[in-house]
């Protein structure tokens, strides 16, 4: 004899005719594929009903099985033996059983559990953030007359644009590091911030030469500098503990005039809070174990950063010309638009799991964006209406930096800080020389810049491999 021999129960040693009187034990019963004669008696052969009743109690097991082998663990599993199988359900073997279980049972998969969102947003994180971008503008109406506010801005704003810049850059700078390790980025950090204080300081003080105004334009530059160390870190609490003063002074103006030493002393006092809080996390970030084999990243590999912040600097000032409390507004929407972009990559990722071809995550990245962007707009309408703003440049400029924000999470650097830059310049040259067409200008090329970033943003981000 050759070949191989069958090893599986009902093999082909049971192909005979066979004869079973009434007092042997029962017919064995056959495959679905048993192709033998066998003479059943009557009442002797499979007892239907009750396999129809072992398949409903074990059908949510059953179900989701792959193969009838599975369904034989499954009943080993319940205790079912050879001589039970066999007298019940008149079966020959296990196997057999099983077999019979799975082809009555509908299939049924049941979907993986959905995983928790990764992108999920802290709320209250998010909205503390936008209220601490706009808090400290509190500290110019309490110190305003005290310096001539409405003949010397033109200093400070020179020193924030490059606060901003130098912010922005330093700031990526430090996530960078983050990945690294804390004591890293705080290391960037503790070199970065004083020196963006310094040029920002230097900036001003070439404009306003030696003087108050010289001093105002060094405290918002050592400010912003301890402020965007303690954002940095996650300190967001503690820059609000800062600013309690400052906070305090603004709330009783309406009411009670507090004089030119509390006018001067509560933002004083608010600086050097933010300062000692910015310096003491630091210290405790520097206390941190050094990362192994730490390597730091390109210089230029933030630049792009700081020209985005510098363009977003330029462009917030054009609006804020002719209408100063719509940049208020859209100080206070960065808090929700941070929130937005949180939720913009989670519902990505949730998009991921919703389709199943390049097409239609494309469409429905699309979905996405357009509802974030549209949820992130449609609050600054009646905002705008409300400060006496015309809303299509706010509403433009907001769509500009919230979809450069939004390439920006996503490692996409150069081309939002490219068209911004061409935004910024071009609406800057058409005000600063007064050419054509005049105040529409802001709007022209921050609609512009907001159709290229929203093109680019589909191109780049309406790929399943920008969301893995």
């Amino acid at each position: 004899m050759s070949g191989p021999m069958a090893l599986e129960p009902g093999g082909t040693e049971q192909d005979t005719l066979a004869l079973r009187l009434a007092e042997d034990r029962p017919l064995a019963p056959r495959p679905p594929d048993d192709h033998t004669v066998a003479l059943r008696l009557p009442g002797r052969g499979t007892d239907s009903d009750a396999v129809d009743r072992l398949a409903a109690e074990l059908a949510d097991r059953i179900g989701p099985a792959v193969h009838s082998y599975e369904v034989a663990a499954l009943l080993e599993s319940e205790g079912l033996t050879a001589e039970t199988i066999q007298e019940r359900y008149g079966h020959a073997n296990l196997f057999a059983l099983a077999s019979t279980l799975y082809a009555r049972v509908p299939r049924t998969y049941p979907e993986p559990p959905r995983p928790a969102d990764p992108w999920r947003p802290d709320h209250v994180r998010c909205a503390l953030r936008g209220a601490l971008f706009a808090l400290p503008g509190l500290a110019y109406l309490l110190t305003g007359r005290l310096w001539h506010a409405e003949r010397d801005t033109s200093v400070l704003i020179v020193a924030g644009l490059v606060s901003w810049a130098w912010g922005q850059a330093l700031g990526h700078r430090a996530y960078l590091r983050m990945t690294t390790g804390r004591r890293e980025a705080g290391r960037t950090l503790l070199k970065g911030a004083p020196l963006g204080a310094a040029a920002a300081t230097l900036a001003g003080a070439v404009f306003a030469g030696a003087g108050t105004v010289a001093l105002i334009a060094a405290a918002q530059s050592v400010y912003l500098s301890a402020a965007g160390v303690l954002l940095v870190l996650g300190r967001e609490r503690l820059l609000l503990a800062a600013l309690t003063p400052v906070i305090a002074g603004a709330v009783v103006l309406p009411w009670w005039e507090p004089g030119p030493v509390l006018r001067a002393g509560l933002p004083l006092l608010a600086l050097l809070a933010a300062t000692a809080a910015a310096g003491w996390s630091l210290r405790v970030t520097l206390a941190a174990s050094p990362a192994p084999g730490a390597t730091r990243p390109g210089l230029l590999r933030s630049l792009p950063y700081g020209l985005f912040g510098l363009a977003a600097g330029v462009l917030v000032l054009l609006e804020g010309r002719r209408h100063p409390y719509a940049v208020i507004v859209l100080t206070l929407s960065m808090g929700p638009a941070e929130w937005l972009l949180y939720r913009y990559r989670g519902m990505s990722v949730a998009a991921l799991r919703a389709t199943a071809t390049p097409a239609a995550f494309l469409l429905r990245s699309a979905g996405v964006l357009g509802f974030c962007l549209l949820a992130y707009l449609l609050p600054l309408l009646p905002a705008a209406l409300l400060t006496g703003a015309e809303p299509a440049p706010l509403l433009l400029l907001a769509a500009t930096l919230w979809t450069a924000l939004l390439l920006q999470a996503f490692g996409v650097a150069w081309p939002p800080a490219g068209v911004c830059l061409a935004a910024a310049g071009g609406a800057g040259a058409i005000t600063l020389f007064h050419l054509p067409p005049g105040a529409a200008a802001l709007s022209l090329c921050c609609g512009a810049a907001a159709l290229c970033l929203t093109a680019c943003a589909l191109r780049l981000l309406g790929r399943p491999a920008a969301h893995a």
